[in-house]
């Protein structure tokens, strides 16, 4: 089948500058129109024109305080000792907070201050200044001052302040329409009936969210099948219809990928290929004067490219300017490598370490949609970089807000069920706390916790020697610094099979068979190396199991080859095994450790974790219901040095 193959491979700021002069010169940008709404309908639009008081606030004057309305000469000398009396009518009136100020009268005594004499007359002990207690015309606002610039987003307040001078009715841009255009004949509605190679449609509503946020009025359109006349119907009629048009998935070389060549058709495709990744297949074009893009199908691909070629052009549309990113430098917690030629958007997890902003690298693929939900910033690795080196400074541009980040409790190390228990009880918590977990096994932990790029480690090391965990492995690796061993758990490892075990597996020595495809954790996992050393006892080579350098990360990545058929079994922990409802054949019981600095002990993101561990109901009924997990030493210190 013939295949699409990329117009352009352009740099990304050459690609923003051409995109950004195309739109100008065909007049894209220039801003849709304005219409007059009523004030009270104005919440969150963007002023057309400067907006001026039509009255004053308030336009006469008002008494600030309950009491009675004087002329200041008239109180002139009151004292304690010389009080002043003045008569009802010709000298006072009584008035209430927000009255009209009685003409001729100039201030106002509060009524805490007046002592009535008889019905017509009162005494005062104490003069007041011009004005006192008065709000005067024009105190707030003045007839004919700006109260709202051009391009401004109207608040709440906005509101107010328009309707306190009496404006009922304010000029505001027009909303920019655009619609989402899913493709492909793999993609099913959520909640629709699924079989292999179907994707449930989510992008279009992760598009048009972000879409909605910045102010424009997003909808999507049902799903286009990967066919070249119905994509151009579809796109003719959006064209009609909206200001702007997106099409997701369709955008890269392969056979069934129609998007540029139906832009083509119709109008023009400005540019095809940007020399980043991941989205370097976004099609930029314009259709009878209307944007139309081509967005990756993959999300974050997807998500990347709207933000850097859809988001100045929304502004533009609505008269707004982007708030400027925001930025934070942070020291590289692991060595990242980079291809050559093309720029990367890395997603990083930050976390505050003692004095140290550590950036995590997440995962990196195009469809990893958790690594988008999880990330804090987004660390831009140039085109003509091969890598960073762990402990660089870099600088990071930030998804969530420093606070935020800044209350995140850290963990490297090995992975466990239980910490996503954890990681919802702690958000709970008032202030919230964040847990940000890399899974990179018990020896990355041990590792992550020496250089200081974690507030704390999960380990499940097995010294064979001893029998003891972790211990031994503290003292070689980590002698130096003062730390506590703090117990989380003693859980259930075993070889995790489909329902009803249709191989016959029971032990490793069936890891030899051919016929049965082992998936292993990745190098430095305690798992891993419980899975060693029973093929050491054994004799077993491996060389000799099928699947032995095959890696995953998580008992649940391993859980999940399992449920799916890409592998027979895999070592993990029986709550893996729950959770997918896989059959479990008990191996070992471990203990899993928490190794943690004692310069961490008083911050109180930790104090959350081990109050959280040791002291609530919640943890321990949640963590016990979900299988495999002895919960008798939890947060007891194991050891210490």
């Amino acid at each position: 089948m013939k295949r699409n193959l990329y117009i352009d491979n352009m740099d990304l700021d050459e690609a923003l500058k051409l995109w950004e002069h195309k739109l100008s010169v065909t007049g894209c940008l220039n801003a849709i129109g304005s219409e007059i709404i009523p004030v009270d309908l104005a919440l969150s639009r963007i002023t057309a024109e400067p907006v001026f008081a039509r009255l004053s606030s308030p336009f006469y004057n008002a008494a600030a305080m309950d009491g009675i309305g004087v002329r200041f000469q008239d109180t002139i000398g009151a004292s304690e000792t010389k009080p002043v009396r003045l008569t009802q009518h010709s000298q006072f009136e009584w008035v209430n907070t927000g009255n009209v100020l009685p003409e001729g009268f100039n201030a106002v005594i509060m009524v805490e201050d007046v002592q009535p004499v008889d019905g017509d007359t009162v005494e005062i002990i104490a003069p007041v200044t011009p004005w006192k207690h008065v709000r005067t015309i024009g105190e707030d606002i003045v007839s004919t001052e700006l109260i709202l610039a051009e391009g401004h987003r109207i608040r709440p307040i906005d509101l107010g302040a328009m309707l306190a001078t009496g404006l009922t009715d304010v000029k505001v841009h027009k909303i920019p329409t655009a619609i989402v255009i899913p493709t492909g004949g793999e993609l099913v509605q959520p909640g629709g009936p699924l079989k292999p190679g179907n994707i449930i449609e989510f992008n279009s509503r992760v598009l048009t969210g972000h879409l909605t946020e910045w102010g424009l009025a997003a909808e999507r359109s049902p799903i286009v099948a990967d066919k070249p006349d119905e994509l151009r119907k579809a796109i003719s009629e959006a064209v009609e219809q909206y200001d702007f048009i997106i099409v997701n998935a369709g955008a890269s070389a392969g056979s069934r990928d129609h998007t540029a060549g139906v832009i083509s058709e119709l109008g023009e495709v400005v540019l095809h290929g940007v020399n980043i990744k991941p989205g370097k297949p976004v099609i930029l074009g314009i259709v009878n004067g209307k944007p139309v893009i081509g967005l990756p199908g993959y999300t974050v691909s997807a998500v990347i490219t709207l933000n850097l070629f859809v988001r100045p052009l929304a502004d533009s549309l609505l008269g707004t300017q982007t708030p400027p990113a925001r930025f934070l430098e942070a020291t590289l917690a692991r060595p990242l490598s980079s291809k050559l030629g093309a720029e990367e958007f890395i997603r990083v997890k930050l976390g505050q370490v003692g004095d140290s902003m550590m950036a995590t690298p997440a995962s990196r693929g195009a469809g990893a949609v958790m690594s988008l939900v999880q990330a804090e910033g987004f660390l831009r690795v140039p085109a003509n970089s091969e890598g960073l080196a762990a402990g660089e400074t870099v600088r990071i541009e930030l998804l969530r807000d420093e606070d935020e980040i800044k209350n995140t409790l850290v963990f490297i190390g090995s992975h466990d069920n239980i910490l996503d228990v954890l990681a919802n009880l702690l958000h709970q918590q008032r202030p919230i706390c964040r847990l940000s977990s890399a899974h990179v096994g018990s020896m990355g932990g041990i590792i992550a916790v020496k250089r200081g790029e974690a507030h704390f480690a999960g380990t499940h090391l097995l010294d064979e020697k001893t029998g003891e965990y972790n211990v031994s492995f503290i003292q070689k690796f980590l002698p130096a610094l003062p730390l506590q061993l703090i117990n989380l758990t003693y859980r259930e490892q075993g070889l995790l099979v489909p329902r009803g075990n249709p191989l016959n597996i029971k032990d490793f020595g069936d890891l030899v068979r051919r016929e049965v495809r082992f998936i292993n954790r990745q190098r430095g996992a305690g798992t891993r190396l419980l899975t060693d050393m029973y093929l050491n006892r054994l004799g077993i080579s491996p060389e000799q199991v099928n699947g032995y350098d095959r890696e995953e990360y998580t008992h649940m990545n391993i859980a999940s080859a399992v449920a799916s058929n890409n592998a027979d079994t895999g070592l993990a922990i029986r709550a893996a095994a729950v959770a997918l409802d896989l059959d479990f054949i008990p191996v070992a019981q471990e203990r899993y450790d928490l190794i943690l600095p004692k310069a961490f002990l008083n911050d109180p993101k930790v104090i959350a974790l081990l109050s959280t561990i040791r002291e609530n109901e919640e943890f321990r009924r949640i963590v016990e219901d979900l299988g495999g997990y002895d919960l008798r030493d939890c947060g007891r210190i194991m050891y210490e040095q």
